[in-house]
This record gives C-alpha cells, sequence and structure tokens, in this order.
C-alpha cells in the first residue's frame, strides 16, 4: 500500500518505521525541517506504563479537555475497562521498544527505573486509588519509606522533607529525540521518504484518499526553484506551490493541528502547554551522585525530574517551578549557566485518552491524542496500527480506544 503519515514527531517516526517494515511504500510529511522538532523534542523522555494514566495527579480523575466534555467522561461508566486497556497498550509498548532496541541495536541515552516523589503523608493518600489500578493492571509499583527511596536515588538531598515513595521499576529515561532520528534512519533504509519543510493543507477521504501539502521552507531561507537544496531526509524534489498525492491510506499524527485538518470529526482535542529545561550535570569527584540516577516524579508539584546522559532534566508547566524542584532534590547539581530551554504543547482529549485506529473516513487512521504519554505509548501504538491497517488482528487489543468513543 502507499501509505502517508502527517507528522514527524515520535508517533509518526514509529508509525512509519513499522508500516515500512511490514512493506509499504511510505511517505512522511512534516512542516518542520527534521524530526523530533516540536512535542517530541525536549518532553520528560519517560517511558512509563504506569504513568500512562495521571494517577498521580491530585483529582487524577480530572483530564484536560473542554469542561462538559471532560465533566461527562469521568462519568463514563465505561471509562475504567477503556483505562485497562490503556495500561496493556502501555506495557505492550514498553516491550515493543525493548525489542527494537535489541533488533536495531539502537544506542541513545537512557537510564532505567522512575521514582514517584511524595512529600507528605497526604500525597501518599492522594495516590493510594491509583496504585490499586495499577495492581489490577498487573504493573509492579513498590511503596517505599524515605529511606529507600534515598537508597535508590543517592543524590536525593537529605535535609529536604521526604515522606516516602513507589519504585516503577517497569520504566525508564531517555533522550526521546536522539531516538526518532534513530528510528528515521532505519526507517530510510526502508525506504521511507521523508518531506520536511512540507505542510499539509488537507486531507480528503476516499478510495484512495488524497492529500493536498505545500513545501514551505523557513521564510528567511525560502530558495527559489533554481536553488532549492535538498534536506538530508527528503528523498525527492519538492515542487513549489500546492501538489496533491493520492494516498491508499493516510495516518494522521499531527497531534492538537489534526483537528484542523479533521473538521467533519469534531476531534475534541485540546493543546496543553508543557515546559522542561535541560542542563549539564556538574563533575564532583568527591560527590559522584550529585544529580538523578534515573527518573523521577515529584506527586506535589506535578514536575518530572530525569538523567538524559550527563544531563538532566525537568519538565513541568512552570519555568521558576522547575529550578525550585531541582533546588529541593538535587541542590548545586546542574550547571546553572549552561541552561537549555524548551516549551510547546501536546494534545490531549477529554478522558485523557489516546484516539487510535480507524478515524470512520475512507482510508484515514488516526494515531493521536497522547498527551505527556506520547514516548510511552509511540512503538505499541505504530505497532498496533501498522496491524489494523492490514486487517489484521493487533496483538493487543485497541476496542475503546478508537473515535467511536466521542459519537
Amino acid at each position: 500500500m502507499r501509505i502517508a503519515i502527517i507528522g514527524a514527531g515520535i508517533a509518526g517516526v514509529s508509525t512509519a518505521y513499522e508500516l515500512a517494515s511490514d512493506g509499504h511504500e511510505v511517505t512522511v510529511f512534516e512542516r518542520r525541517g527534521s524530526v523530533a522538532a516540536e512535542a517530541s523534542f525536549a518532553n520528560s523522555g519517560l517511558v512509563a506504563p504506569g504513568l500512562a494514566l495521571p494517577w498521580t495527579r491530585v483529582g487524577f480523575s480530572l483530564f484536560g479537555g473542554r469542561q462538559r466534555q471532560r465533566w461527562k467522561a469521568q462519568r463514563d461508566a465505561t471509562l475504567p475497562e477503556r483505562q485497562q486497556r490503556l495500561l496493556k497498550l502501555a506495557t505492550y509498548s514498553f516491550e515493543r521498544l525493548r525489542e527494537l532496541r535489541r533488533a536495531l541495536q539502537l544506542d541513545y541515552e537512557r537510564a532505567e527505573g522512575l521514582l514517584v516523589l511524595l512529600r507528605t503523608a497526604k500525597d501518599q493518600q492522594a495516590i493510594a486509588p491509583g496504585l490499586a489500578i495499577l495492581a489490577e493492571a498487573g504493573i509492579t509499583a513498590r511503596e517505599l519509606d524515605a529511606d529507600q527511596c534515598r537508597a535508590a536515588e543517592p543524590g536525593l538531598n537529605p535535609d529536604h522533607t521526604l515522606h516516602g515513595g513507589v519504585l516503577l521499576p517497569q520504566a525508564e529515561v531517555g533522550n526521546c529525540r536522539q531516538l526518532a532520528h534513530q528510528l528515521r534512519l532505519e526507517a530510510q533504509r526502508l525506504g521511507v521518504q521523508f518531506r520536511f519543510h512540507t505542510t499539509v493543507r488537507a486531507v480528503e477521504p476516499g478510495a484512495p484518499a488524497r492529500l493536498t501539502h505545500e513545501y514551505t521552507p523557513p521564510r528567511e531561507t525560502a530558495p527559489g526553484p533554481a536553488t532549492r537544496q535538498p534536506d538530508a531526509g527528503d528523498t525527492q524534489p519538492a515542487e513549489l506551490g500546492p501538489q496533491q498525492q493520492a494516498f491508499d491510506a493516510v495516518v494522521v499524527c499531527a497531534a492538537q493541528d489534526s483537528a484542523a485538518l479533521l473538521r467533519t470529526l469534531k476531534l475534541p482535542i485540546d493543546p496543553v502547554q508543557s515546559c522542561s529545561i535541560t542542563a549539564p550535570l556538574r563533575q564532583l569527584e568527591a560527590h559522584p551522585d550529585l544529580g538523578p540516577r534515573g527518573a523521577l516524579f515529584d506527586q506535589q508539584r506535578q514536575i518530572h525530574i530525569g538523567r538524559i546522559g550527563q544531563r538532566v532534566r525537568a519538565l513541568g508547566t512552570d519555568e521558576a517551578a522547575l529550578h525550585q524542584a531541582l533546588h529541593d532534590w538535587f541542590p548545586g547539581a546542574m550547571v546553572a549557566g549552561q541552561v537549555q530551554r524548551w516549551q510547546g504543547p501536546h494534545g490531549e482529549l477529554p478522558d485523557g485518552l489516546p484516539v487510535l485506529g480507524s478515524s470512520g473516513l475512507a482510508g484515514i487512521w488516526l494515531n493521536l491524542g497522547h498527551g505527556d504519554s506520547g514516548f510511552t505509548l509511540a512503538c505499541g501504538a505504530a505497532r498496533a496500527l501498522a496491524e489494523q491497517i492490514a486487517r489484521l488482528s493487533p496483538e493487543v487489543d485497541l476496542a475503546g480506544l478508537d473515535i467511536t468513543r466521542f459519537a
């Protein structure tokens, strides 16, 4: 089949690889100049099935999204069943990533394990319902006291208040952008074409489906027709002006921008803003554990902290709070004068779950709405979607995670 993918974040690149490995002819359209240039650029780096649902949030049943639709989603009697399916997909995705890492010999910055930090006894009480959900899904979550937390992460500030924590061994933190680039190369070896600086203007369902796109380089460097220089991943010439192509299937991995492309679906997807700071870790021989060993989540402050190679990254919604959290837990660990800042949106649906599978429109498929679990779900969702497009029974059941729940 000839298949188009819209979006080259970690979801789009993973989908491209899986489809190409099945023998399909795949073209990826991306408005930026490279893969993983938006929400996948400097995200938390977490691949953690245990955090696929936001059970660590205060009132974790309250998901983002439009107020009335969110209210309805909370009271949907089928939501617990869909949450269990999501956790199974997340576990499957974690294992699929491990398989790809072994088979393709992928070597990217990564560290294993995730520790949820609980500042107070009240924090521990707040997550009790979430721990019950994880237990039902068969996801290991070990409750630790403060001393055990510090044994797991020796760099934790001994003077800062810590009630305890939850260790999720089935988790890792890694460089999502680095992995996306490696998967891109593997996809290209299988014949995938990447069309960067190319904006998709419209998608028309049908058999075949039609896609209108336009080459849109940055204005300050836009070349004329005779000086067009191909991107390293652009495997065919890019014509100027709107172009239309026909495909047997189109997979939309464009996050919150998908709603504008597929207006007839009325996808209730909203952008949720995040920001991150990344800085080198100080190297002191007398303090080898000055920063984190793996990944941590500050439950009260809702901040992710993780080790990315020889750097530390914190992600949340407010930069000042990120600096404060790093000072609380790992004072003096980062090189403050070399901080890299990032901010951007990811798409969330009212029930906090992704939308995967057929759109109900001929030839159009969906892989979006992963929220802040995009890295966690990417490999599993891509594999399951590839099997659906081939009309095979996916290894993991996506029922309840498709668009029919919004009908």
